[in-house]
């Protein structure tokens, strides 16, 4: 019985100290789209929006996703060589609407996050998705 318990309070324990995951991106890595107007992001829980960034960026040549979503991160929020369009978000959100540039040229971009997670953990991530 003890050792049920344990197990119990273990478990929701590590659901507790969980940090916060991106569940949902579009446009999808998996399929060559049409230039959209904006990345949506669905997180598993609420963000501080105030104490994250996030940008897309074109994959420069010969630079690798990491590479890439380290540049992006890096660069200001209005830096020319971002997709993304400077946005005003609210203090907290679960979804996030990053609005781009009109007329992406086809190519490869990068997804690139980095976000406070509820126990206090930054959490960065990249994803990817292609533009016809």
């Amino acid at each position: 019985m003890n050792k049920l318990l344990f197990l119990v309070l273990l478990g929701t324990l590590s659901l507790a100290q969980a940090h916060t995951q991106v569940t949902s991106i579009t446009p999808d890595a998996k399929t060559a789209v049409a230039a959209p107007k904006a990345v949506l992001l669905t997180f598993s829980e609420p963000i501080a929006l105030r104490f994250s960034t996030f940008r897309v960026m074109a994959v420069p040549t010969g630079k690798t996703l990491e590479d890439s979503a380290k540049l992006a991160l890096s660069l200001k929020a209005d830096a020319p060589e971002l997709a993304t369009r400077p946005f005003t978000a609210g203090n907290m959100a679960a979804r996030l609407r990053l609005p781009l540039k009109p007329g992406l040229k086809s190519g490869t971009y990068v997804i690139a996050w980095k976000i406070l997670s509820d126990d206090g953990h930054p959490v960065s991530g990249q994803s990817v998705f292609t533009v016809k």
